[in-house]
């Protein structure tokens, strides 16, 4: 995966989080939690991608290619 790829997928992965924060009425809990959710997920998706974390046991996540 190069890293333009990376790059536009984090593009939309933001953008969307932006039209759901911005455009879907939830209590503010609910989106605090949501955003804490997504950002791990992609945290760890990006450091598998870099190789710096292995897999983790349990946790399928697909590998974009």
């Amino acid at each position: 995966m190069t890293l333009v790829n990376i790059v536009l997928i984090l593009v939309v992965v933001g953008l969307v989080m932006w039209l759901i924060n911005t455009y879907i009425p939830m209590a503010g809990a609910i989106k605090s939690l949501l955003n804490i959710v997504v950002f791990v997920v992609v945290l760890i998706w990006i450091l598998q991608t870099f190789g710096l974390i292995g897999a983790i046991p349990g946790l399928k996540m697909p590998a974009l290619k």
